[in-house]
């Protein structure tokens, strides 16, 4: 038998730790694959498919980001810098003129 699609909203979502979207992702997926829904159901699971891959998506670059501003440090230690991911966007985008 079918679960109840309970709908969440876009904050609940954004709530989700990577690890709890990607498994509610797949669970979202599995449950379109194994049909049988209506057509109102099944757009809601799309719906939520979406929603859940987008914030999975938006982790990740994040983390991509923390890991791009990994800098060297004296002696070798690496430090990861503080940035916000739109902030990291704009110095990736940037030159590589400065030194320092």
């Amino acid at each position: 038998m079918t679960e109840t699609i309970q709908p969440t909203t876009d904050d609940a979502i954004e709530r989700l730790s990577f690890d709890e979207a990607l498994a509610e992702l797949q669970r979202t997926v599995a449950e379109l694959e194994a049909g049988g829904q209506p057509l109102e159901a099944s757009l809601a699971l799309y719906e939520r498919g979406v929603a859940l891959q987008q914030r999975c998506d938006r982790l990740l670059r994040d983390a991509e980001l923390r890991v791009q501003q990994l800098v060297a440090r004296a002696g070798g230690v690496l430090e990861a810098q503080d940035v916000r991911p739109d902030e990291a966007r704009e110095a990736h985008d940037e030159p590589e003129s400065r030194e320092g």
